[in-house]
């Protein structure tokens, strides 16, 4: 399938392609939407095997954040941009960052970058030199880190899965494991044993694990059983697709409640799977929203108070779409039809304010 055809299937506006002779960087820019706002989502750096993987992972996020935007009650659409490094760990440099930037700027403001995998807020910062339009650095734009908001959202969608199923949303005595332990998992361990919930955590990152086990005195297990491990909860905090025909039925959980964004490697068809071995899924799109919540809520001008309000929603928000999923194929299924609500009561409201004036 060429380039247009998957724009036209997932509905994109556009799609650009960047290249710095200076630096070397390459970059795919993907504009979801701006039905209902500028279109906001990160920057992911990360080293694929194909071009057409590449362009294939930025259609597939910048698809979900227009998703989570509208799930989130936010007046923004959704976009990503993928950084195609020529290998894995490739050094990030002032130069390769800046070049992003004036990509972003090429854009007008239509897409607003933030961080994502592979993305400092040093990294941030430098983008911020060419760019007004990115969030989440420290010094030149405004957000920071918003990985504690997106595991604090992720706690409330557990909440609301939990109470779906008729048990106590106390997280005391829970266990819930945790794949990838970067900056959200972290905070979602932290947030987690502070409840006295039960953890067990893995990670590629050896040393990240024994740092965590340390501070936290969690357990761990091997990268390639923590999917399989015996637990009520289990939170993706890594990468998408990790759940697919072949590992869900090995998943021995309750409830699926995670950080990762698309880890359903085919959410029409994993999401049923998934009801019929009587496992609950949480949406992905919702209940790591708290991240794009907080940094899209300055971006608009909301305060402080009005951000953690919204955050404190995504109980309410999953609470909701788990209790619509009753009546359809599965919880995935009620989550689009929420959102498709969402973005037409937008689109009316829009049209009515540009009538009334």
């Amino acid at each position: 399938m060429n380039t247009f055809e998957q724009m036209i299937e997932r509905g994109h506006e556009r799609v650009c392609f960047h290249q710095d002779p200076d630096s070397g960087v390459r970059v795919i820019i993907a504009v979801h939407s701006t039905r209902l706002g500028n279109a906001l989502g990160g920057t992911r750096r990360w080293h694929y095997a194909t071009e057409a993987d590449a362009l294939y992972d930025v259609l597939r996020l910048s698809e979900g954040m227009t998703l989570k935007a509208a799930v989130s009650d936010l007046a923004m659409g959704g976009a990503k941009s993928v950084v195609l490094l020529p290998r894995p760990g490739h050094p990030i440099t002032e130069a390769e960052a800046r070049a992003v930037g004036r990509f972003v700027e090429t854009l007008d403001g239509a897409y607003i970058a933030a961080a994502d995998v592979g993305v400092t807020s040093q990294y941030v910062d430098w983008m911020a030199m060419e760019t007004d339009h990115v969030m989440g650095g420290v010094r030149r734009s405004r957000g920071g880190d918003p990985s504690p908001h997106t595991a604090r959202g992720t706690v409330n969608a557990m909440r609301a899965a939990l109470a779906h199923l008729g048990q106590s949303t106390s997280l005391r005595g829970l266990t819930v494991a945790i794949q990838g332990i970067g900056h959200v998992g972290r905070h979602l361990v932290r947030l987690l044993t502070g409840h006295g919930a039960r953890v067990i955590v893995s990670d590629i990152d050896t040393d990240r694990v024994a740092s965590v086990v340390d501070e936290f005195g969690v357990t761990s297990v091997p990268p390639n059983e923590i999917l399989s491990v015996e637990c009520d909860v289990l939170a993706p905090c890594a990468l998408g697709g990790v759940i697919d025909a072949t590992m869900s039925p090995r998943l021995r959980c309750r409830i699926i409640a995670g950080a990762a964004n698309n880890m359903l490697d085919d959410p029409d068809e994993d999401a049923v799977a998934l009801r019929n071995q009587g496992i609950l899924y949480a949406p992905d799109l919702i209940a790591n929203a708290g991240g794009l919540i907080h940094l899209a809520g300055l971006y608009l001008g909301l305060t402080e108070q009005e951000i953690d309000r919204k955050i404190d929603n995504i109980e309410s928000t999953m609470a909701t779409v788990l209790h619509e999923s009753e009546s359809l194929p599965s919880t995935y299924a009620a989550m689009i039809a929420y959102a498709d609500r969402r973005i037409a009561q937008g689109n009316t409201s829009s049209k009515e304010q540009v009538h009334a004036g």
